[in-house]
């Protein structure tokens, strides 16, 4: 795939180095024209269509979509061509086309999903073949820096030579990419979130008098600011749209989270039957299981495992309500950070009331919109959505502890108990001296202010008299309340 702009005096001397013996092995070359303003198209059609040529697709571009915006059509052709291979080379002429048997090597072998041509692997190459001071500095220290900030060890992060495997391309959201020239620094990072392989192999350094489009200072800014974005959204933080959310809640035991603390909760109470909604997958019913409840989960999703972590599992869409086929009687229903993402909670926690067991118990978790950081947020202007936490993207509806309350009473429920969770410093930070010190002083601050310091409330609930005794049985007070007599009944039912 060649990827041309303003590339007319360039590109067919660039396809001419294609060595001769490695063509028949080529099923295709794609040459993507971004809008040109000379001749890229007509040279690109003039190249395709002289004898002994491999076949080659010719595409222009009405509209100029940007170094990323160009990649992203040659690799969709590509995958619809049923190509299993592709290698990025510049119309320019800059990375050698004479490196594109040792380009492809590695992924034919099986040995990693992507390729690089690396212009630092040989120690001066670079300079050599002319790449200038401020470049060959500027593409040290960014490597480094992105390098560290990745935990990886890449030895070049901005080379443009490249080959992929286009299997493992289309599991990656490259088309939300950004059309820029950092494009290439987010599909490194894409890879590397998705534990695919990276191999480098050197290639020969060469830069003549083609033109450079690439503004360094804006890309320098953009690379180091997509590898932050994506540093803050492993946390939580931001929205991230191009690296994708994890389907599955990733529960730690003991980490003061609020399923940390519901399970600490349940350790106190007997083994039951247990409803838990929005179980993702099965972590935290797993854990329930082993302190000997029966778990049965359910999640608009199947995450793999489920079934095996749970007793029975439904899935189903808590919009619409229950799955009748969950069944009645449970001793406890868990809704663990659930109730936020529903745009309807009273419905669904009405519907609760009628499984659970007479004397059953409902635990639920819902973050703190109150916490100082969300308000910090709004104060300053800077409100937006994260990844997950308080400003989860997909939270619906935001609660505060009286906002909570009210939820729940309105839903027909008696509060037995409210408690507050310090913030997830944890989370952060890891498990370093810093993060325990600060989560101390969080859980310190929570008791004495829980409405500013509690980053998630923690309720335990019991339907509000929801059943009485009338000569022995249990019946429905709700059912006395609408019964309903006519005058006549009413002369003959008198109570004393």
């Amino acid at each position: 795939m060649v990827v041309a702009y303003n590339a007319e005096t360039t590109l067919e001397k660039t396809l001419d180095r294609i060595p001769e013996d490695f063509r028949s092995r080529i099923a295709e070359i794609l040459i993507l024209d971004d809008a040109s303003h000379d001749e890229t198209f007509t040279a690109g059609c003039r190249w395709s269509q002289a004898e002994g040529m491999p076949q080659t697709v010719v595409m222009r571009h009405t509209k100029n979509l940007g170094y990323g915006g160009n990649q992203k059509a040659g690799y969709a052709l590509a995958a619809e061509r049923g190509l299993d291979i592709v290698v990025l080379l510049h119309g320019d002429g800059q990375y050698a086309p004479e490196s594109l048997p040792d380009m492809i090597a590695p992924i034919e072998r099986g040995e990693c999903e992507a390729v690089f041509g690396s212009r630092m692997m040989k120690s001066g190459g670079a300079r050599k073949g002319g790449m200038p001071m401020y470049k060959w500095l500027g593409n040290r220290i960014l490597t480094r820096v992105e390098n560290s900030l990745l935990g990886s060890q890449l030895t070049e992060f901005h080379s443009g030579y490249r080959a992929y495997s286009v299997a493992a391309l289309k599991q990656l959201p490259i088309d939300r990419n950004t059309d820029a020239f950092d494009f290439d620094t987010q599909i490194i990072v894409q890879l590397i979130n998705a534990g695919m392989r990276i191999k480098e192999i050197p290639i020969p350094t060469y830069y003549g008098d083609e033109i450079c489009y690439v503004n360094g200072m804006k890309y320098a800014k953009d690379v180091i600011k997509d590898v932050l974005e994506y540093r803050l959204a492993v946390k939580g933080f931001g929205t991230c749209s191009w690296i994708p959310k994890p389907a599955e809640y990733a529960f730690k035991e003991g980490d003061g989270s609020s399923h940390s603390v519901i399970l600490d909760r349940m350790r106190t109470l007997p083994p039951g039957r247990v409803l838990d909604l929005g179980c993702s997958g099965g972590l935290f019913a797993e854990r329930l299981e082993m302190l000997g409840h029966k778990v049965t989960g359910v999640d608009y999703i199947e995450v793999e495992g489920v079934r095996e972590r749970c007793s029975e599992f439904f899935l189903a869409n808590l919009e619409e309500g229950l799955p009748e086929e969950i069944g009645v009687d449970y001793d406890y229903v868990v809704a663990g950070d659930v109730i936020e993402h529903l745009s309807r909670p009273e419905r669904v926690l009405a519907g609760v009331a009628d499984v659970l067991a007479p004397g059953g118990k409902v635990l639920l978790s819902v973050p703190n919109f109150s916490h100082w950081y969300s308000r910090l947020r709004v104060a300053f202007g800077v409100f937006d959505y994260d990844r997950r936490g308080i400003l989860d993207e997909t939270h619906l509806r935001f609660f505060t502890r009286a906002s909570l309350r009210r939820t729940v009473k309105s839903a027909g429920y008696d509060v037995l108990d409210i408690t507050s969770t310090g913030a997830p410093f944890w989370n952060v930070l890891g498990g370093g001296i810093v993060a325990r010190l600060l989560g101390g002083l969080s859980k310190l601050a929570t008791r004495i202010r829980p409405t500013l310091f509690g980053y998630q409330h923690v309720a335990l609930l019991t339907p509000h008299a929801a059943r009485t005794i009338i000569a022995g049985e249990h019946v429905d007070v709700q059912d006395i309340l609408n019964r309903q007599y006519s005058p006549a009944d009413r002369a003959d039912h008198v109570g004393v």
